[in-house]
């Protein structure tokens, strides 16, 4: 199922440690709406980067993925409104950071984390 032109939900749910510890992390109707938003926004992105591949690493979270991952009891990936992504053709996540926060994109928080990839919300 896609969510947007060149993101599909599978992408905003593969996770690593899901499949390892046999966790569900299949969102319901509501959160599948807000990550088609996020999914927008990922397109706006994408277009910003010269319309280089987007690598989502972390989309959608179960709360109890979000916990044995150690993420924040408020994250926004949670609820399908953030997304942890590279894009090696464009360049680093500092890079990227900074391209976006020139941009006229519309987001909620987007930030370096661990020098490695890019986080933003929506």
């Amino acid at each position: 199922m896609y969510l947007s032109t060149n993101f599909q939900l599978d992408e905003f749910t593969h996770s690593q440690t899901a499949s390892r510890q046999g966790i569900d992390n299949t969102p319901d109707a509501a959160t599948i709406e807000r990550m088609k938003v996020t999914a927008y926004g990922l397109e706006l992105v994408r277009k910003e980067l010269g319309n280089k591949p987007i690598l989502i690493s972390s989309g959608y979270r179960s709360p109890a993925l979000n916990a044995a991952v150690g993420g924040r009891s408020s994250s926004q990936h949670i609820l399908g409104q953030a997304v942890d992504f590279t894009c090696p053709t464009f360049g680093t996540p500092a890079e990227i950071v900074r391209r976006l926060v020139d941009s006229d994109i519309q987001f909620d928080q987007v930030i370096v984390e661990f020098s490695r990839w890019v986080h933003i919300s929506f």
